[in-house]
C-alpha cells in the first residue's frame, strides 16, 4: 500500500481518490502497531490515543443545565413521582427509551413507565397530542423525553399548564426559539460545553442517567434506601446499538460507546431482546460487529416504528425472559419483513418516476409523492434515491391533511440549514421540520407540494453555485497481493467500530473476473485475480447483476467469511468500474 498520496485516478463519470498519509503521524505510531494499519490511522489522522476504546476515555458529561436536570429526577425519585419516558419511533429512541427506564428501575425508581408517539397518530415529538394522552393514560408528574422534544415547543407548554415538569434529552439540531422545559440537555444547544457534538439520543440519555447515578451516590441515596450502587455499564448494549443505528459520527466517545457495548453483546451479558433479535437473524454473537448491529438488529426494530408501533421494539430490548423476548422478536421479524416488501415496491415506483421524467443530466433535488405511499417507509426511498443520483432527496407520503416527507442529503448541502433558508424565504410553505445535516423530516400542507419542489431545488442549486459536487470515491489505495490477506481482514474486524468519521478503508485495483454467478436471486458472487498476478480471491457484490467484461476496475473492502466454523477472506464489492 502506497504510504504517499494525492493521487487521483478517473474512470467512468467517478474519480477515485486515495487517502493522504500524514508520514510524521505514521512515524509516531508504536512498533505494537502493524504498518498496515499504521498506513490506515495516519490516512485519518488519528493519534495512537485515540485508539484507546476504554471506559475511562469517555469524556465528561458537562452539559448545560444539568443540575437543574439532577435535582429534578432527584426529587421524583425520593419522593415516588410519576415518571413517564417519552421516546422517539426509530431505534436510537427505541433504545433511548429502554436506558431509561432500565437505569430508573435500577435506581429504585417506583413510577415510571413509557410512552412513544404513534407516527400516524400522533406526528414526531412531544406534541400536544401526545401529552394530552400521556396526562389521560399515565397522569405523570415528570415527562422525560430521550431523541426528541428540542422542538416540541407546543407540546412542552402543554405539559407545564398541566402541571408536568418536562426534561428534555436530545440531540437534533435547536430552533432559534427553544422551548420552555425545566431543562435541557442537548450537546448541540448554543454555548454547550460538551466537547462532542456527535451523541445520538440514546448517548445523551444515557450520560444523564449516568450523571444520575454519581449524584445520587454523593447524597448517599442508594445506602440509606438500601439500594445496590446500580452497574450501568449494563446498559452500553443499548447504548451501542442506538448510536450505530442512528449513523452518527464515530468519534472516539462514540467508538468506546460502541466497543464497550459490543463486548457486552458478544459475552452475551446484553439485554435479552437483542440476543432474541440475532438468534432470528443467524447472527454468530460471538464475532459480533457494528455493521451487524447496523444491517441486522437496527431494522427489525425500526421495522415496528415504521409500520405499527416502536413499543413492539422496546418491550423486546426490556424483556427480562429470553422467551419473552423471543416473541417480541418474532413479531418484530414479521414487521420487517413487510417493511421490505413495502420498501421494494415504493422504491421501484420511485426510480420509474424520476426515469419518466426524462431528466438529461442529474438534477440538483429530487422531491417525489404518490398518494400510495407508506409514510414510515418514505425516508429509506429517500436514501436509495439520494446514492443513486447523488442529489438532496425528499419523499413524501399523504398523513391526514397534510404530506409528511423525509429528505435525505449529500456531503456538500447541510439539510437542516437549508430549510431553515426556505422557510424563512417561504413562511407559509413548510408547517414544521427539523433533522441534522444529512436527514431532516417535515410537513408540508398537499397544495404547496409543487411550490415546495421548485424551493427545494432552487435553493440547493444556488448553494452549489449551479455546479453539482463532483462523484469521488475516497480510498485508502491499491493493494498488492500481499496485503489481500485473511490476517490484514481480521486486523480491520480488531479495529472496528469503522462508520462515519472513522471510516472503513476501501481499496481498488484491476481484477480479471474468472468465474461469476447470481445468489440470494441478485447477488454477484465471483472469483477475481489482480491483473498481472496470480493469487485468486473470492468477491461479493450485494444487488449487483452478472458482468458483461472479463476484466473490471473494482473498488473492495476486505472482509472475513466465517463458514461452518472456518474463516476465510472475503471481497466486499463496493463497486465495479468496466
Amino acid at each position: 500500500m502506497p504510504e504517499t498520496s494525492t493521487k487521483l485516478h478517473s474512470f467512468d463519470s467517478c474519480a477515485v481518490l486515495t487517502r493522504e498519509i500524514d508520514k510524521a503521524l505514521f512515524e509516531s505510531y508504536s512498533d505494537d502497531i502493524p504498518a498496515f494499519l499504521k498506513n490506515i490511522y495516519a490516512a485519518r489522522s488519528v493519534t495512537e490515543s485515540q485508539l484507546v476504546l476504554s471506559l475511562p476515555g469517555l469524556l465528561k458529561p458537562n452539559f448545560d443545565q444539568l443540575d437543574v436536570a439532577l435535582n429534578l429526577l432527584e426529587r421524583a425519585i425520593t419522593e415516588n413521582r410519576r415518571i413517564l419516558i417519552v421516546g422517539d419511533f426509530d431505534a436510537d429512541g427505541a433504545t433511548a427509551s429502554a436506558v431509561a427506564v432500565k437505569a430508573l428501575r435500577m435506581m429504585g425508581t417506583k413510577f415510571v413507565d413509557f410512552l412513544v408517539p404513534n407516527r400516524f397518530e400522533h406526528g414526531y415529538g412531544l406534541s400536544p397530542e401526545i401529552v394530552n394522552e400521556a396526562k389521560k393514560e399515565k397522569d405523570p408528574d415528570l415527562i422525560i423525553t430521550v431523541d426528541n422534544g428540542i422542538s416540541s415547543i407546543e407540546g412542552t407548554s402543554l405539559a407545564r399548564s398541566l402541571g408536568i415538569d418536562v426534561i428534555i434529552t436530545d440531540h437534533h439540531l435547536p430552533p432559534i426559539i427553544l422551548p420552555d422545559a425545566n431543562a435541557i440537555i442537548n450537546p448541540n444547544l448554543k454555548g454547550c460545553k460538551f466537547p462532542s457534538k456527535n451523541l445520538a439520543g440514546v448517548g445523551v440519555c444515557f450520560y444523564l442517567f449516568s450523571a444520575l447515578k454519581t449524584h445520587l451516590e454523593s447524597l448517599s441515596y442508594f445506602e440509606k434506601h438500601q439500594i445496590s450502587v446500580p452497574d450501568l455499564r449494563e446498559l452500553l448494549d443499548l447504548v451501542a446499538l442506538g448510536t450505530v443505528a442512528d449513523v452518527v459520527r464515530l468519534d472516539q466517545n462514540n467508538r468506546i460507546l460502541i466497543s464497550e457495548g459490543l463486548k457486552r453483546i458478544r459475552q452475551k451479558r446484553c439485554s435479552k431482546g437483542i440476543l432474541a433479535i440475532l438468534e432470528m437473524t443467524k447472527r454468530p454473537v460471538e464475532s459480533l460487529q457494528a455493521s451487524d448491529l447496523g444491517f441486522s438488529v437496527a431494522p427489525r426494530i425500526n421495522a415496528a416504528g415504521r409500520l405499527s408501533d416502536i413499543s413492539q421494539g422496546i418491550s423486546c430490548l426490556l424483556s427480562e425472559d429470553i422467551n419473552d423476548a423471543r416473541r417480541y422478536a418474532a413479531n418484530l421479524e414479521k414487521f420487517n419483513k413487510e417493511r421490505r416488501e413495502e420498501q421494494s415496491r415504493m422504491q421501484d415506483e420511485a426510480l420509474a418516476i424520476v426515469a419518466e421524467q426524462s431528466i438529461d443530466e442529474s438534477p440538483f433535488a429530487i422531491t417525489l409523492f404518490d398518494e400510495s405511499w407508506h409514510e414510515g417507509i418514505v425516508g429509506i426511498v429517500a436514501g436509495r434515491l439520494k446514492e443513486d443520483y447523488q442529489c438532496p432527496c425528499v419523499v413524501f407520503a399523504k398523513s391526514g391533511k397534510l404530506l409528511k416527507g423525509s429528505i435525505r442529503s449529500i456531503p456538500d448541502v447541510h439539510i437542516k440549514d437549508l430549510l431553515d433558508l426556505i422557510d424563512r424565504e417561504n413562511p407559509a410553505l413548510i408547517v414544521k421540520f427539523g433533522g441534522h445535516a444529512m436527514a431532516a423530516g417535515l410537513s408540508i400542507p398537499s397544495e404547496n407540494l409543487l411550490k415546495f419542489k421548485e424551493a427545494f431545488s432552487e435553493a440547493i442549486s444556488k448553494h452549489l453555485n449551479g455546479k453539482k459536487p463532483a462523484l469521488d470515491l475516497l480510498t485508502d489505495g491499491e493493494l498488492n497481493a500481499s496485503e489481500m490477506t485473511l490476517k490484514n481482514a481480521q486486523l480491520l474486524c480488531e479495529s472496528a467500530p469503522w462508520g462515519q468519521g472513522f471510516e472503513e478503508p476501501i481499496f481498488y485495483g484491476d481484477f480479471e473476473i474468472l468465474e461469476q454467478k447470481i445468489v440470494g436471486e441478485k447477488h454477484l458472487k465471483c472469483t477475481l485475480k489482480l491483473i498481472d498476478g496470480t493469487a485468486i480471491f473470492e468477491g461479493i457484490a450485494f444487488f449487483q447483476e452478472k458482468l458483461n467484461n472479463s476484466k473490471a476496475k473494482v473498488a473492495y473492502r476486505l472482509s472475513v467469511n466465517s463458514f461452518r466454523g472456518t474463516e476465510s477472506l472475503q471481497l466486499m464489492i463496493e463497486s465495479i468500474y468496466q
